[in-house]
């Protein structure tokens, strides 16, 4: 069998298609489109080599159209959790045996399927299933799906190449193992891209995963888990269940094989989590890595010495792009007072350009948010900021759930910086903005810095260059990704490691090497070329 030190190949980014008018990659996704609601799919669970279909059925729906039926999806149980977990650990001594390079091949084959002949499928599934626009669909379930698959690989085979020094008459060596026992990747709705990432990096380590993603994101991840299959993917490395969260949770943390989890969710999912496997921490084999991206309420400071329409751009893409339901969402606002009325027309006209609808129609900037508990929680927060005497709401505020979960973009200005939609989560298209005085900058970055528990995105907005620095060193620990006269928005695999800490999760970075470096457990090897054969060492000889 021949050997060697392989080279894989130099990611580059995956380019992001226009679908302009006129454009073959439109004509294709408008196919997609069409084909995909015109069927009505049944979505098994795949677990080990079985497609699992329970009877249960449950149907999924376009948050934009909620009484069309794009298919049903087979409910589990417990049961099902513990024959995924079996169809893990049965598969983990050949998977984990398998050649580095021959695990590679498969992540770089499902990244080449996913660019081309499944392209406009998985776009197609993440529009209608999590009603995305095109572009918002294509930046996600195509381009940064495709990067975390290149670039993991490359990431991976740095890793491996990282080895000790050694000295004379000695060889040392570094094992890169995968972790002891299964994985758990537990996925959230927003993203298709986190959703195939979690899993695949703990899979391309050497692990054997369990893989529950969230209800309303089965549609897509089936989608992936096609792509994985035609790549290669052996049976029982990564086992699709769709399960309720207590029930995963009662089975898997409480299993004597379970070695970690990937998350991305609700901070207090996370922290529920944490506690949980705190608790049963004497039952494992090992220590569980716990690595999770969670919550953020993200923020926009801008300086006096700002651009106003810059800044009136950055609210109107960094809040509302998918309906604000990403944890990077723009979602409070610092304006200083000479800026403000700039701001205020510029975002005003953006927000009245807006076009609001179904994803199948390309003309919709804005689409419905994900079901209708999102809907009664982002409501909720509206209607409670419209009950405070310091708040006013500038625009949006309606608000209708008839054909599909459709909410205005919502912009509300608060004389209090502390108020509740200034502090809490929202995830859904509504930025509160505060409007301070031009000349409390400092004051302001303070304010900024102390009033969220979150701390993942941000950005600062000057073009004065003794502010940015004030303002880069104040927020040190306010964001994991800080962003100079930018949205805090769009993060890219292999330039912007995304990741936060605080509430906002362990910052981790995924579309990083350090990720990667979590689903393994190293292995120092020192071997020695001639070995002593007398214990005495030379200070011991008499004069």
């Amino acid at each position: 069998m021949a050997t060697g030190f392989f080279s894989v190949p130099t990611p580059k980014n995956e380019p992001v298609l226009s679908y302009a008018p006129g454009s073959k990659e439109r004509a294709a996704l408008q196919q997609a489109l069409r084909e995909a609601r015109s069927q009505v799919l049944d979505i098994p669970m795949y677990i080990g080599s079985d497609e699992v279909r329970t009877g249960k059925k449950k149907a999924i729906s376009p948050p934009h159209d909620h009484q069309h039926v794009l298919g049903y999806f087979h409910e589990g149980d417990k049961g099902h959790v513990e024959q995924a977990i079996n169809a893990a650990l049965g598969a983990k001594d050949l998977w984990a045996n398998l050649s580095w390079e021959n695990r590679a091949s498969i992540f770089l084959k499902a990244a080449d399927l996913l660019a081309g002949p499944y392209r406009f499928k998985m776009n197609a599934a993440t529009m209608l299933g999590q009603s995305k626009n095109p572009f918002q669909a294509e930046i996600d379930s195509a381009c940064e799906l495709i990067d975390f698959l290149r670039f993991n690989v490359y990431f991976m085979s740095e890793i491996y190449r990282d080895q000790p020094e050694s000295s004379p008459g000695i060889w040392n060596r570094m094992e890169y193992r995968p972790l002891e026992g299964f994985t758990f990747a537990l996925t959230p709705f927003n993203f298709t891209a986190i959703g195939g990432n979690l899993p695949t990096s703990m899979a391309l380590m050497g692990n054997t995963v369990v893989w529950k993603p969230a209800n309303t994101q089965i549609y897509s991840a089936q989608v992936f888990m096609q792509i994985l299959r035609e790549a290669g993917l052996p049976d029982g490395v990564i086992n699709l269940v769709y399960v309720s969260g207590p029930d995963a949770g009662e089975v898997i943390f409480n299993h004597r094989d379970f070695a970690g989890i990937h998350f991305t969710g609700s901070t207090g999912v996370f922290q529920n989590i944490w506690k949980t496997v705190g608790n049963n921490i004497h039952k494992y084999r090992s220590y569980p890595r716990i690595v999770g991206e969670t919550g953020g309420k993200d923020f926009i400071v801008a300086h006096k010495s700002a651009h106003a329409k810059q800044v009136a751009v950055a609210i109107s893409r960094g809040a509302f792009e998918f309906q604000g339901q990403k944890c990077s969402a723009a979602s409070r606002c610092y304006i200083p007072s000479n800026l403000w009325d700039d701001v205020k027309k510029y975002l005003l006209d953006d927000l009245k350009s807006m076009k609001m609808g179904g994803t199948e129609d390309f003309g919709n900037f804005i689409n419905a948010v994900i079901d209708e508990k999102a809907f009664t929680s982002i409501t909720g927060y509206i209607e409670k900021a419209r009950q405070n005497p310091l708040n006013e709401i500038i625009a949006g505020g309606k608000y209708d759930k008839s054909k599909g979960y459709f909410i205005e973009p919502t912009v509300i200005v608060t004389q209090d910086p502390s108020s509740l939609t200034m502090c809490e989560e929202i995830f859904g298209p509504v930025v509160t903005i505060y409007v301070y005085h031009s000349e409390n900058f400092e004051q302001t970055l303070e304010l900024v810095d102390q009033t969220s528990p979150y701390a993942l995105t941000g950005s600062i907005f000057s073009q004065d260059r003794y502010a940015v620095e004030l303002a880069t060193k104040m927020l040190t620990n306010s964001a994991g990704n800080f962003y100079i006269n930018d949205k805090p928005t769009g993060a890219v695999v292999g330039q912007q490691p995304f990741g936060g800490a605080r509430g906002s999760g362990t910052n981790d970075k995924a579309g990083a090497k350090v990720n990667l470096l979590r689903w393994v457990s190293l292995r120092t090897i020192k071997e020695t070329f001639v070995t002593p054969t007398d214990y005495r060492y030379s200070f011991l000889e008499k004069e």
